[in-house]
C-alpha cells in the first residue's frame, strides 16, 4: 500500500478513463478530478466511464486499491439512521483532512423503567446546537445489558429502537444477551460491543450470522487485541471496531495505546492495526472518583480521546455541558487545515422577517459570519442573510482575490429563493465591498447599497436608514 500523501495526481490521472470533455464527475477535467481524489474532496464513484465500463475494471481496482485508507471505513445502522466511522488516512490532521467524524454514543441500560428510558432517548434525539451555520448533534445510542437478562434487554431495546432517530450499539459481553438483542434489530445493522478473549467464540458465530460490525476489546492487552483480530479475520470477518482499553486510572497509558494504534496502521501500514478506534469514557463511572467530579472527568477523557485518534466515544452524561465543548471540538477538529475555515452558502434567516425586511449580504468566512449574525441578532432586527461562497475568505481580501462579486451575489439569490421572500429589490452589502456595487447591480439587477464598514453598526444603519432606502412600505 502506498500512502496517499506520497501519491502523485499523475499516477491518479493515468488509470482514469480521460474522456474528453466528458465532465459526469462535476470537474472540468480529469486532472481536476485526480486532484481532488488526492485530497479528498471527492469520491471514485463519481467517474462514471470508470465504474460503467466494463474495460476500466481493472484501473478500477488498481485505484481502489491506492486510494484505500489505512483504517477501514466502518457503517453502522442503515439508511437514515446510518453513521460511518474510520476511514483515516493519516495521523497528523496538518497532512490531510480527517474524515468521519469522532461519533458519540450515549448509552441507556436496561435496568431503567420505560419513562426513564425515553427520557434520556429524547435527551439524545434532541440535542442539537447551532454553531457558524452547522447544526451539531450526537450520534449514537448505546443501549447496555447490566441485568444480563435477555429478555429485559430485548424490552429495551424495543423501547429505544421505537423512539429513537439513531443507529444503535448493542453493549454485552454475554453471548445469550447480544443474540437477543440481535433478533430485536436484525435489519439495523447495531453495532456490538464487545467480544473478548472470553466470549469470542459464540459472538464471532453471531457476528458471521446477523453479518454486523463488531467491536474487540482487550483491556491493557495489545497483543490479546491483535491476536483476535487475526482470529476474526481468518473466518471472514473484517467489519472490526477495536478497543484498546480506556483506563481512568491510567489516561497515560491509555492515550500512549490509542497512538500506537494509529501510528501502527497509518505510518507502517499494519493491516491488522487498520480499524475504528472506541472509546468509552463512560468507564470513569466505574472508579472511585468523587460523584460532583465525574461529569467534568468524563468530558476531559472524551476530549483527550477525540484528539488521540477514537472515531467512536460512548458516555454516560446527559448533562448539556458535558457535550457542547465536544461537539464543537469535534467540527474545529474534523475542518479542512488546508482550507479557510467556512460555512455553508445560502440563506439564513433572522428573527421573523417579513416581505419588506432587510436584504443583507456577507461571506461564509466563520468569523464574519459569527460576526455579522450575532451583531444583526443583538440588533434584534428582523432581516435576511444571503451568505456567498468566497472560498472561506473574509470581505476585503476575498473582493481583492476576485471570490466576491456579482455573479456570487446573483448565484445565492437564484438558489435561495430570496425574491418570492421580499417584495422590495434591494440589496445591503458591506461597506469593504461598495467598490463592486455597480458589478453587483448588473449581474443581479437588484439595488445595491453599501452598508457599514464594521458589523456592530448594522443595527443603527438599519434603524436609521432602511425606510428611507427601502421606500414607503417597509416596516
Amino acid at each position: 500500500m502506498v500512502k496517499i500523501t506520497k501519491l502523485s495526481p499523475l499516477e491518479i490521472y493515468k488509470l482514469l478513463p480521460r474522456k474528453s470533455g466528458c465532465r459526469l464527475c462535476g470537474e472540468d477535467s480529469c486532472m481536476a478530478f485526480a486532484i481532488k481524489l488526492l485530497s479528498l474532496q471527492t469520491n471514485l464513484e463519481k467517474c462514471k466511464p470508470l465504474i460503467e465500463d466494463p474495460s476500466f475494471r481493472e484501473n478500477y481496482e488498481k485505484l481502489s486499491k491506492l486510494l484505500k485508507p489505512p483504517v477501514k471505513e466502518i457503517e453502522i445502522g442503515v439508511g437514515d439512521r446510518k453513521v460511518v466511522i474510520g476511514g483515516k488516512h493519516v495521523v497528523h490532521r496538518h497532512e490531510l483532512m480527517l474524515k468521519n467524524p469522532t461519533a458519540i454514543a450515549i448509552d441507556v441500560s436496561d435496568d431503567l423503567d420505560k419513562d426513564k428510558i425515553i427520557e434520556k432517548v429524547e435527551f439524545i434525539n434532541n440535542f442539537k446546537y447551532e454553531y457558524v451555520g452547522y447544526e451539531l448533534k450526537l450520534d449514537l445510542i448505546a443501549v447496555r445489558s447490566v441485568t444480563n437478562d435477555p429478555e429485559r434487554f430485548k424490552s429495551t431495546l424495543k423501547i429505544v429502537n421505537e423512539y429513537s432517530k439513531k443507529p444503535i450499539i448493542i453493549c454485552s459481553t454475554d453471548p445469550e444477551v447480544i443474540h437477543a438483542g440481535l433478533e430485536v434489530l436484525d435489519k439495523e445493522r447495531p453495532l456490538i460491543y464487545t467480544a473478548t478473549t472470553k466470549n469470542w467464540i459464540k459472538v464471532l458465530e453471531l457476528v458471521r450470522r446477523f453479518k454486523v460490525p463488531v467491536t474487540i476489546s482487550s483491556l491493557g492487552k495489545i497483543n490479546d487485541l491483535i491476536s483476535l483480530v487475526k482470529t476474526f479475520k481468518k473466518y471472514g470477518v473484517s467489519d472490526l471496531c477495536l478497543d484498546p482499553g480506556t483506563i481512568p486510572e491510567n489516561l497515560g497509558y491509555t492515550l500512549t495505546i490509542f497512538t500506537l494504534t494509529r501510528w501502527k496502521a497509518c505510518e507502517e501500514e499494519n493491516e491488522d492495526y487498520g480499524y475504528p478506534l472506541i472509546g468509552t469514557p463512560i468507564s470513569i463511572w466505574l472508579s472511585g472518583i468523587e460523584k460532583d467530579m465525574l461529569v467534568f472527568w468524563e468530558s476531559m477523557i472524551a476530549s483527550m480521546l477525540m484528539i488521540r485518534f477514537a472515531d467512536l466515544l460512548i458516555m454516560h452524561s446527559t448533562e448539556a455541558v458535558t457535550y457542547l465543548p465536544l461537539v464543537i471540538q469535534r467540527f474545529n477538529y474534523y475542518s479542512d487545515p488546508r482550507k479557510p475555515s467556512s460555512v455553508k452558502p445560502g440563506l439564513r434567516i433572522v428573527g421573523k422577517p417579513d416581505e419588506y425586511a432587510p436584504v443583507l449580504v456577507t461571506t461564509n468566512f466563520v468569523l464574519t459570519y459569527s460576526l455579522v449574525s450575532s451583531d444583526i441578532e443583538k440588533s434584534k432586527i428582523d432581516a435576511y442573510l444571503l451568505i456567498i461562497d468566497t472560498e472561506g475568505y473574509a470581505v476585503d481580501v476575498s473582493v481583492a482575490a476576485g471570490k466576491f462579486t456579482g455573479e456570487a451575489v446573483a448565484k445565492v439569490i437564484r438558489e435561495s429563493g430570496i425574491e418570492g421572500m421580499v417584495k422590495h429589490r434591494t440589496l445591503i452589502i458591506p461597506g469593504k465591498a461598495s467598490r463592486i456595487a455597480g458589478e453587483i447591480e448588473d449581474a443581479t439587477g437588484w439595488k445595491v447599497v453599501a452598508g457599514p464598514q464594521d458589523s456592530s453598526e448594522i443595527g443603527t444603519f438599519i434603524k436609521t436608514r432602511w425606510q428611507e432606502i427601502v421606500g414607503k412600505g417597509s416596516s
